[in-house]
């Protein structure tokens, strides 16, 4: 034993020259001095960039903020003190409420439902949701609780913030934008205080943060209004522009939703019905659906024959000609909101109800003098809220939205199409291209004014603001 305890010790000592790159030391000598070397300090990683979902919108934040709960949010906001901080969702608006070259708040780790009150039969169930779980996340969920919402936009992958905070809206006349059936919200001010907002609790903030653009402070949870989960029927269907156009007050009033995609160089529109089943439930049928194909078909008619338009519009007849109608009935969820692999850019307006299509034919007639054009022109209808900066605001009202194809030029969605919008009274979706600033905004929405006392008081120093949203406000930039 005694030689294996000495053989282990040679081992040792022998090992520890090794480690040291030198021969072993005798037990008690002292290590040989070696110079210092400057190490190198070690590389930190910049910042995530951020761009939205088309890439036309690009910042470099100085730091990113990812708290992972509402009280790791409040502190966040009590420790940063200095620079500008914005909020990002999903990324899918197009203008550029998000670039900051401050700190950017991602809400992504605040997802998900808190509780769901079953309601009693005059107010109808509610549920409470964190203020980054993305829409179709929020649906699925509520469907597996026997719930849905009212209604919700063709694209669910926002986060319910995010979509809120600029006015996301679905389609029906009879149907408000998502923020008209929040109940209640509780909102972080950028000093990390916070406020439970409601129609009863504060309602003057309450109308002015279910529409803030970010400019409010941080919204950390919503209640919203839902209800009983439903069955859709849907219809779609190709018919010339001029008749749809003299149908569509019609076609409206007699369904839940209507919308309408004006397919241009063709001289036809696509028009789409959803209609809820009564019973609440039925056989599910449910296509894939086609859109992706139409509009690479209507991508190669412009690239084959957009120099010769009237060539073009006969083509498209001859072949929508031979296109029957299509239906699918299933759960509201799976069929409002759709998925869109092709990416692109968009400008959107929304008129007062009456000007709706008076508008959406000057827009026909003015993307019509531009041969590059082939994205569907989206036609849909609102109904009225009380949000102050809703673009719906005391007002029933048309939507109408058009697109470019991501790389390809879009100025002219707001350099031609943006003083059709103005000329018909339109109020820009706040999360779409638009070029309006302060005086042309003061006059389309009323208690922009009153919204804007409201963020001096929660946010004096205007940190939560960037170039772009300081111009709309009419506040000097730097």
């Amino acid at each position: 034993m005694t030689a294996r305890r000495d053989w282990l010790k040679h081992t040792a000592a022998l090992g520890a020259g090794i480690a040291i790159g030198g021969p072993a030391l005798a037990q008690g000598q002292a290590l040989p001095a070696a110079p210092l070397k400057p190490q190198p300090q070690p590389q930190l990683p910049a910042p995530r960039a951020w761009q939205n979902w088309s890439g036309i919108q690009r910042c470099q934040p100085k730091a990113w903020l990812l708290p992972t709960d509402e009280a790791a949010l409040q502190q966040a906001l009590r420790d940063h003190k200095s620079g500008p901080l914005r909020c990002v969702g999903a990324g899918h608006s197009f203008s550029p409420l998000v670039p900051t070259e401050g700190t950017l708040v991602s809400l992504d780790q605040l997802s998900g439902i808190v509780a769901i009150d079953p309601g009693n039969s005059a107010q109808g169930p509610s549920v409470r949701v964190r203020a980054g779980t993305r829409i179709g996340m929020l649906a699925r969920a509520l469907n597996a609780q026997g719930l849905a919402l009212f209604n919700q936009p063709d694209i669910d992958v926002q986060t319910l913030a995010g979509a809120l905070a600029t006015g996301t809206h679905g389609t029906g006349q009879t149907l408000p934008a998502l923020h008209a059936e929040v109940l209640a919200l509780r909102l972080v001010s950028s000093e990390g205080e916070l406020l439970e907002l409601s129609a009863q609790q504060n309602p003057d903030l309450f109308d002015a943060a279910r529409v803030s653009l970010g400019t409010l402070g941080v919204i950390s949870e919503y209640t919203l209004k839902v209800r009983p989960r439903y069955q859709l029927r849907r219809r779609v269907w190709l018919e010339r522009t001029e008749a749809l156009l003299e149908q569509a007050p019609e076609l409206a009033a007699k369904h839940r939703h209507f919308e309408l995609y004006v397919l241009p160089f063709t001289g036809y529109s696509a028009a789409i019905t959803h209609t809820e089943v009564a019973g609440g439930a039925g056989d599910i049928s449910h296509p894939a659906s086609a859109d992706e194909d139409v509009l690479r078909d209507l991508q190669r008619l412009r690239d084959w024959l957009g120099r010769w338009p009237e060539l073009r519009r006969w083509t498209a007849a001859k072949l929508i000609a031979q296109t029957p109608a299509e239906s699918a009935q299933d759960w509201s969820w799976k069929l409002l909101s759709s998925s869109r692999p092709t990416r692109f850019n968009e400008s959107e307006y929304h008129l007062p109800r009456a000007a709706g299509i008076a508008c959406l034919k000057d827009i026909i007639k003015t993307l019509e003098q531009r041969n590059e054009v082939f994205f569907p022109i989206e036609f849909r209808f609102v109904r009225a809220d009380t949000a102050w900066l809703s673009p719906f605001y005391m007002r029933d009202s048309c939507s109408v939205a058009c697109h470019a194809l991501q790389g390809e030029a879009h100025d002219y969605l707001l350099k031609d199409l943006g003083p059709v919008y103005r000329r018909h009274g339109g109020r820009p979706h706040w999360g779409k291209l638009h070029d309006l600033g302060r005086a042309e905004l003061q006059t389309l929405y009323p208690k922009l004014a009153d919204f804007e006392a409201q963020r001096r008081q929660l946010d004096p120093q205007g940190r939560l603001l960037n170039p772009h949203v300081k111009a709309m406000l009419g506040l000097k930039n730097g």
